[in-house]
C-alpha cells in the first residue's frame, strides 16, 4: 500500500508541473501581441526580478526566516557578479524568443540545454570530452534540426534568440559550478534570490532603458496591476515548489518528471494558442532530440551513481530514493535552518538551474550539470 510520504511526493510533483506548465503559458500570453499585447520582455522579466528581491528580502532582513549567507565584497564582485549577467541574460533572450516563435517549439529547441552545457563545460575544463556524451550531443542536435525543419511558424530570429539564451544559461550554470562551489559557498533559493536577483535587475535595466523605455513612452500600453502581480507571484511560487520536490526526490524521478511536464505543456500550448500547430515532422525531430537527453541523463545519473554507490538497475535506484524520501527531507531541511543550502549526496554545492519559467531554480547537486528533458527542471523569465 502507498504511503502518506509516497503520496505527499507525488503532490509536490503534481504541483512542480502544473506551475511550470502555467507560468510558462502565462508568460506567453502575457507577452504576445495576439492576447494581453505586452511586447516588452525586458520589462516583464525586471518586474519578476523585483519582486522576487523584495520578497527575499522580506524572508531574510525582516522576517530572518533565513540567514544570510558569509558573503565578502571580493566573491560578490567575482562570483554573483557575472553569474547575475549571464543569468539575466538568460531571462532575456529566452523571453524576447516568446515574441517570434511558439510555446512548443520552444520546448523543442531547449532540448539542446544539454548540449550548451556540455560544450562550455568541456571547454571551461569541468567535464571532459567523452565520446559516448558527444555521439548522444550529436543525437540531440539532430533531432532539434529535423523538428525546426518540420516548424510551420519558424522564424530565424526567434530561434537564434531562444538558443542564444540557452548558451547563456549554460554559461551560468558553469559559472556557478567553478565559482561558487570553488570558494565553498552554497546558496538556497531564498538567499539565492536575496544575491543574485537584485544585481540581474540591474543588468537588466541598461537594455532596457536603452531598447524599451523609448518605445513604451510613444506606445498605448496596457499595464494590469494584477496581472503582473499574479504572474510575478506564481512564477515565485513555482521557485519554491521545485525547493520542495528536490527535498524529497532524486535525480532519476525529477528528470521523469521533467520530461512529462515538456510532453504536457507541448500539448497544452497547441490548445490554448491554436496558432501554434505542431507537426509529425517537429514531433519525430524531437523524440530523437528527447532520447539523445534521456540518454545523457542516464548516463550522468549513472557516473554519479558509479562514484559513490554500487552499480543498480534503474528500478531499485528509484525504489531507493523513495524510501529515503523522510531522510533526505529531513537533510534538506537541516541545510536550509543552517543556511548552508541544500547538499548533494556528493557534499556538493547545489546548481541553480533556471527554465523559463521561474525567476530561479535550485537543481539537486545529484544530477550536476545535467538537463531535464527541458532543462533539469529549467524564468520566471519567463522569467
Amino acid at each position: 500500500m502507498i504511503n502518506r510520504q509516497i503520496l505527499l511526493t507525488y503532490l509536490y510533483l503534481l504541483i512542480y508541473i502544473c506551475l511550470s506548465s502555467g507560468v510558462i503559458l502565462y508568460n506567453k500570453w502575457v507577452l504576445s501581441p495576439k492576447y494581453f499585447k505586452f511586447p516588452f520582455p525586458i520589462t516583464l522579466t525586471m518586474i519578476h526580478m523585483g519582486f522576487s528581491a523584495f520578497v527575499a528580502v522580506v524572508l531574510v532582513r525582516v522576517l530572518k526566516i533565513v540567514a544570510p549567507v558569509k558573503m565578502t565584497f571580493q566573491i560578490y564582485a567575482t562570483c554573483v557578479i557575472p553569474i547575475s549577467a549571464f543569468f539575466a541574460s538568460s531571462l532575456w533572450f529566452g523571453n524576447t524568443a516568446y515574441l517570434h516563435i511558439s510555446v512548443a517549439f520552444i520546448q523543442m529547441l531547449k532540448a539542446l540545454m544539454p548540449v550548451a552545457t556540455f560544450l562550455v563545460a568541456v571547454v571551461c575544463g569541468t567535464d571532459k570530452l567523452r565520446c559516448d556524451l558527444f555521439l548522444n550531443m550529436l543525437l540531440v542536435s539532430v533531432g532539434v534540426v529535423v523538428s525546426s525543419y518540420g516548424e510551420i511558424h519558424f522564424n530565424a530570429i526567434g530561434t537564434l534568440y531562444q538558443v542564444t539564451g540557452i548558451f547563456a544559461e549554460a554559461l551560468r550554470l558553469v559559472l556557478t559550478q567553478v565559482l561558487l562551489q570553488k570558494k565553498g559557498l552554497t546558496l538556497n533559493p531564498i538567499t539565492s534570490l536575496y544575491y543574485i536577483a537584485p544585481c540581474s535587475f540591474l543588468f537588466l535595466f541598461v537594455p532596457w532603458y536603452l531598447l524599451e523605455k523609448p518605445v513604451m513612452e510613444i506606445s498605448q500600453i496596457q499595464f494590469n496591476f494584477w496581472i503582473f502581480f499574479s504572474n510575478a507571484l506564481c512564477a515565485l511560487a513555482l521557485n519554491f515548489s521545485i525547493f520542495l520536490v528536490l527535498g524529497r526526490t532524486g535525480a532519476v524521478t525529477i528528470r521523469v518528471a521533467g520530461v512529462l511536464k515538456d510532453w504536457i505543456l507541448i500539448a497544452l500550448s497547441t490548445i490554448v494558442f491554436p496558432e501554434s500547430a505542431i507537426t509529425s515532422l517537429n514531433l519525430i525531430g524531437y523524440a530523437i532530440a528527447l532520447s539523445g537527453v534521456l540518454i545523457y541523463n542516464y548516463l550522468k545519473v549513472k557516473d554519479g551513481a558509479s562514484s559513490q554507490l554500487p552499480m543498480e538497475s534503474i528500478p531499485e535506484r528509484v525504489t531507493k530514493e523513495w524510501k529515503l524520501d523522510k531522510k533526505s527531507s529531513d537533510i534538506y531541511r537541516d541545510d536550509v535552518n543552517n543556511s548552508e543550502g541544500m547538499m548533494g549526496k556528493a557534499g556538493s554545492v547545489v546548481e541553480l538551474a533556471v527554465e523559463e519559467e521561474a525567476p530561479l531554480l535550485p537543481a539537486g547537486s545529484r544530477g550536476a550539470l545535467s538537463y531535464i528533458g527541458r532543462s533539469q527542471l529549467s524564468n520566471s523569465h519567463a522569467v
